[in-house]
């Protein structure tokens, strides 16, 4: 007769814990120079926001010198990080974009 699995003094049961990925916010900072327009079509292309969603994200830009494009796991919010960099140079503005840990 079998071994009841559960009883088995020979097998060795592994209980993994499995861990969330750290999660980063994206934030994006005002300047003088950078226009609104620029700020509303990065948060659409780059982060996929409807206009209402850009425009309420840059207006909090604008009024309180930051404003959160999304959250993301590491490697997505330093993709997305680049991506604004760079666009933002394409363009020709000093637009800053720098992501945190969400604690």
């Amino acid at each position: 007769m079998p071994l009841n699995p559960v009883h088995d003094e020979h097998q060795v049961i592994v209980e993994r814990k499995i861990k969330e990925p750290e999660r980063y916010r994206v934030l994006l900072h005002n300047d003088d120079y950078t226009s609104m327009d620029f700020v509303v079509s990065v948060l659409q292309n780059i982060f996929h926001k409807s206009i209402e969603q850009a425009t309420t994200i840059m207006l909090a830009v604008h009024r309180r010198g930051t404003g959160q494009c999304g959250i993301y796991t590491k490697e997505l919010a330093e993709a997305k990080v680049g991506q604004v960099k760079n666009a933002a140079r394409q363009a020709g503005f000093p637009l800053r974009c720098t992501m945190e840990k969400v604690c």
